[in-house]
């Protein structure tokens, strides 16, 4: 049965002089809860966000499995976006440090944690955000190697002095012949790092990462994931760590690679979003889960509405909208669209290519990999190990009790997840639980980190299309975004609405982006494709000034 859904008038003039508008919000992760908020705070267009599945957050969700959460992928809070820090920090407060009113300076701001706040701290109350040390490592030949890496003395030892002679003859004679023109990702990290150090650090993990040679990935992966980071970045940083550390948790001026503390929901990041939801719901917004849109509907240049199924009864829904903003997989809207579209369209938009994503968490009594001299049975300290280990399947793992001790049911257990990359066809994705858990056990052992023994229970995650791809037709995309731009109502966001590899700050931004272009009428929307171009984000800097943290709204 189709079902017409539609929403009383408003009479209230918004912010933007529209009334009683209705936005479709298609997804319910990062930048589509973030639309759907800002536009009940700064316009009168309701939202109504369609989410095709039970959870809230995206790839920002947290799964809780017998009271021990998954942070699916990793998410560190921080941004050089001062509007992204300011918007999460109304959302949950900073913890409480160490003093009644403590100052911390970060990006030329300073913030005030108020001790009178109750709310602010960590062990008593859930709405907090923390502050957590980062650290990354790289796992090599059963050593551990800093991420980035530092050219210092240790560094040295531990890949010897021949193989580090190597390194700084291939960095010196790639500085002396770069490669032009800088096509593949390949020769993005060999213009960076010389030809050795990528082999050494690099090739393993980002082959796993894509299923494919780095030679076949487009460059510009590289350009808006590491950006200017390189040897030369990580000895001026090297430098100005030894002459003094500062805690600065906004970090402007300093490659995201190299930040080295950042905020973290108490409960992991899906505890942002469930409180994004709540309130968006708190004012007057909807967000309906279980609705998969399968079609929508186009009259001329504009979106007039969209078409779902409900995954549980089938029931369908057609919902009219005055504004539609898509999260979903570029491949997948446009087949949904109702007209016909151009051949050499569907061409690009089907060749579009993801990796999916695996996560297979294991409940441990102890970790027995030995750290940097340190006696074994020692937790290691580390967000985030890398693994260039070519015979593992496994390409990164989590400690998750280091990115927040509340995310483990049990202090005295260690909680991991083990990182797959693989696609939807592979059979690794098609793989029984029971066996990726065998797998993971395997892996763990065989590198040194546990004993089979110490495994006390699992859980295995699945998440399709985490990572859009820069490869298959993506050279052309440019043809597909002049097409679906020409739809004066639609607004693409976030990471699989624009194929674009965004994290969520990024994808936030570009929702904060969309609604200022319909609060100033703006229809031009190159200000959104071009959020995470810029390295500071389109912003200007402006003098430092105090700056009151924001009280949870």
């Amino acid at each position: 049965m189709d079902l017409a859904l539609r929403f009383p008038m408003q009479t209230s003039k918004g912010a933007n002089g529209a009334r009683g508008k209705l936005a479709i919000i298609i997804g319910a992760g990062p930048a589509g809860l973030t639309a759907a908020y800002e536009l009940l705070v700064r316009t009168n267009i309701k939202p109504v966000v369609l989410e095709k599945t039970q959870q809230l957050g995206g790839i920002s969700t947290t799964i809780n499995y017998k009271g021990n959460r998954m942070d699916i992928g990793g998410h560190r809070f921080f941004s050089k976006s001062d509007r992204v820090m300011e918007w999460w920090l109304r959302m949950l407060p900073l913890q409480q440090i160490d003093r009644p009113n403590q100052i911390i300076s970060y990006q030329n701001q300073v913030r005030v944690v108020h001790g009178d706040s109750h709310a602010s701290r960590p062990d008593a109350s859930d709405q907090v955000m923390l502050i957590r040390p980062r650290k990354s490592r790289i796992y090599f030949q059963k050593k551990f190697f800093d991420y980035p890496l530092k050219l210092n003395g240790e560094t040295v030892l531990k890949l010897g002095l021949v193989k580090t002679l190597r390194i700084a003859l291939s960095y010196f004679m790639t500085l002396l012949f770069p490669i032009k023109p800088e096509k593949s990702l390949e020769d993005f990290f060999i213009n960076r790092f010389g030809r050795e150090l990528y082999k050494t650090f690099f090739q393993s993990y980002t082959e796993k990462v894509w299923g494919r040679s780095c030679g076949e990935i487009s460059a510009e992966w590289g350009a808006q994931r590491i950006k200017g980071l390189s040897i030369k970045e990580t000895l001026r940083h090297s430098l100005k760590h030894a002459l003094g550390k500062k805690e600065d948790l906004r970090q402007k001026n300093i490659e995201t690679s190299l930040i080295e503390q950042f905020m973290y929901p108490k409960y992991g990041p899906g505890q942002m979003w469930e409180e994004v939801a709540r309130k968006i719901r708190e004012l007057g917004g909807e967000i309906l889960t279980g609705h998969n849109v399968d079609r929508i509907y186009v009259e001329g240049n504009e979106i007039r509405a969209v078409g779902t199924a409900n995954w549980e009864n089938s029931a369908r829904q057609h919902l009219t909208a005055d504004y539609v903003f898509s999260t979903m997989p570029v491949k997948e809207l446009v087949r949904a669209l109702d007209m016909n579209v151009p051949t050499v369209t569907l061409e690009i938009s089907d060749g579009l290519l993801y990796r999916d994503f695996i996560t297979v968490g294991l409940l441990l009594k102890k970790l027995i990999v030995a750290d940097n001299g340190k006696g074994n049975n020692q937790l290691i300290n580390d967000n985030w190990i890398y693994i260039q280990e070519p015979h593992v399947r496994v390409g990164r793992l989590q400690i998750y009790n280091n990115w927040s001790p509340y995310l483990v049911e049990d202090s005295k257990k260690i909680w991991v997840g083990l990182e797959y990359f693989c696609n939807e066809s592979d059979s690794l994705w098609r793989m029984a639980d029971l066996d990726l858990i065998r797998l993971a056990t395997k892996e763990m052992t065989q590198m040194g980190f546990i004993e089979k023994s110490d495994v006390i229970d699992a859980n295995v995650v699945r998440m399709p299309k985490s990572y859009p791809a820069y490869f298959g037709t993506y050279s052309r995309f440019e043809e597909l975004k002049l097409f679906l731009d020409k739809f004066e109502n639609l607004f693409l966001l976030g990471r699989n609405g624009m194929h674009k590899y965004n994290n969520q700050d990024h994808s936030m931004l570009t929702a904060m982006t969309a609604v200022d272009n319909i609060v100033a009428g703006r229809i031009d929307k190159s200000n959104i494709w071009n959020v995470n171009t810029e390295e500071e984000y389109h912003e200007t800097k402006s003098p430092s000034r105090p700056v009151h943290q924001p009280r949870a709204a």
